[in-house]
């Protein structure tokens, strides 16, 4: 009884994951267009963002400008075939010097070479 209950907490979670997927109308999100401010704030811009897709993942090289000075980076996101195109989610960042690294909650869905930014 209790493997079929977590089965049906799986199934649940599952549905709620495609719903979520399915009610967004990616299409209508704005272009992107760099630079553009970062998820984090404080004024940082980032820079140079063109993600690929490739190999169930979505990467990009891009900088973080902060008053001025570029500090260079790379993202990898989950690719995630929704809406007749690619959306880019769960990114997982780091800094090409190796000093930082985290995540962030940016999207980007990328459909007939047209690359959409989540609004903010």
């Amino acid at each position: 009884m209790r493997a079929h209950t977590l089965w049906i907490a799986v199934l649940a979670s599952l549905a709620l994951s495609t719903a979520a997927f399915a009610q967004t109308d990616y299409e209508s999100w704005p272009l992107l267009k760099n630079p553009f401010p970062s998820t984090g704030g404080n004024g940082v811009m980032i820079d140079k963002y063109d993600p690929v897709v490739a190999n169930g993942k979505c990467t990009t090289d891009f900088t973080a400008i902060v008053e001025g000075k570029p500090y260079y980076n790379e993202v990898v996101f989950d690719a995630v075939a929704v809406q007749g195109g690619i959306l880019c989610t769960n990114g997982k960042w780091r800094a090409k010097d190796g000093s930082a690294d985290g995540t962030t909650p940016f999207e980007v869905f990328i459909k007939d070479g047209i690359t959409r930014a989540r609004p903010q």
